[in-house]
């Protein structure tokens, strides 16, 4: 049995228990608590050296890391990964999308206001820097609104790992201070991905099995 390297709180982590229950596939989960520096701890950064959750470590001690990566790997041969190459480069396409446009900024807006909002609030620095990230996290929001206006999903009008990698902190934007009233296709499409028949929420008691 795989186990994963978690936080319950990470929409990255999020991604990977996401894609996991997807597949049905059991798994171990070991929680790690990143505001107090669990994942900087030396016995930590033997399994990922950039001291970062998901970890996801293999049976035979092999150990992925990036959340994106992991979503790769699990899916390959799978029907949540296209078989034909240009359609596996448009999910890919939206993959790095959600890391360079999207999760570096309605994610770290949302850790701000989530977990450490007294130290942002009373810091101008911090409170600029927040107005940088809440305009390209609305700019984000925007691109994909957009694209869903003529598409059900991402790529090819079928559920895939982009879905997942652009779901995780999308559905939780609101935490960041994101409104997403707005983004009429977006709410659509979170329906449609929170339906899928394996879905589970950010936080679950119970991760050892699928049925």
């Amino acid at each position: 049995m795989v186990t994963l390297h978690d936080n319950l709180g990470s929409g990255n982590a999020y991604k990977v228990r996401l894609i996991l229950a997807h597949l049905k596939r059991p798994f171990r989960r070991i929680e790690y608590d990143v505001t107090k520096g669990e994942t900087r701890s030396a016995k930590f950064l033997t399994i990922n050296p950039n001291g970062r959750i998901p970890a996801l470590e293999f049976e035979d001690g092999r150990v992925l890391v990036e959340s994106n990566a992991i979503l790769f790997y699990l899916a390959a041969e799978t029907d949540f990964l296209p078989s034909d190459a240009f359609s596996r480069a448009q999910v890919m396409q939206w993959m790095f999308f959600e890391q360079y446009s999207h999760e570096p900024n309605i994610a770290v807006a949302r850790y701000w206001h989530h977990y450490i909002w007294d130290e942002v609030s009373t810091d101008a620095v911090r409170m600029s820097a927040l107005d940088k990230k809440m305009e390209g996290g609305r700019d984000a929001l925007t691109v994909m609104d957009n694209h869903l206006r003529g598409n059900t999903y991402f790529v090819n009008d079928a559920f895939s790992i982009a879905d997942i990698a652009l779901y995780a902190y999308t559905h939780v934007a609101t935490e960041g201070g994101f409104d997403l009233t707005t983004f009429k296709n977006i709410n659509m499409w979170l329906e449609r991905v929170a339906a899928q028949s394996r879905h589970v929420p950010i936080i679950r008691d119970n991760f050892e099995q699928f049925g």
